[in-house]
């Protein structure tokens, strides 16, 4: 079950040492209208923001939405969403292909027809006696 504490640490300490401040939660498998989804204690936030915090992508997309001051100089830009609309179009031009070559394949079969029933239909020579 996924559960994420929002801490406060060093950017020179390793990922799982010490931290700072534990600042808030954050609950992924909680509905999006749930309040406790995400709680942040936003002066708290604000504070070490205003000393040169920066957060990751993920909590700034949150600090945004809660409308925390000093959190809008942090645009996140998710890349799950790029890789995934980049994995949309190479399906989309995979069947664009697909459906280009079915329909040259049907064009070239009328084209037969047509050249077949144009045989049938054209007077036949007649054999010199």
């Amino acid at each position: 079950m996924p559960f994420y504490r929002i801490l406060v640490t060093n950017s020179t300490s390793p990922r799982d040492s010490k931290f700072l401040e534990k600042v808030g939660t954050y609950n992924p498998l909680l509905e999006d209208s749930k309040e406790n989804r995400v709680t942040i204690n936003k002066e708290r936030i604000e504070h070490w923001l205003s000393v040169g915090a920066q957060p990751s992508e993920r909590v700034s997309g949150f600090l945004i939405a809660l409308g925390v001051k000093g959190a809008e100089k942090y645009k996140p830009c998710f890349a799950p969403k790029a890789k995934g609309s980049n994995l949309k179009k190479k399906a989309l031009d995979k069947v664009k292909k697909e459906n280009e070559a079915k329909e040259a394949a049907i064009a070239e079969a009328a084209k037969a027809a047509e050249a077949k029933a144009a045989a049938e239909n054209a007077p036949a020579e007649e054999a010199a006696v």
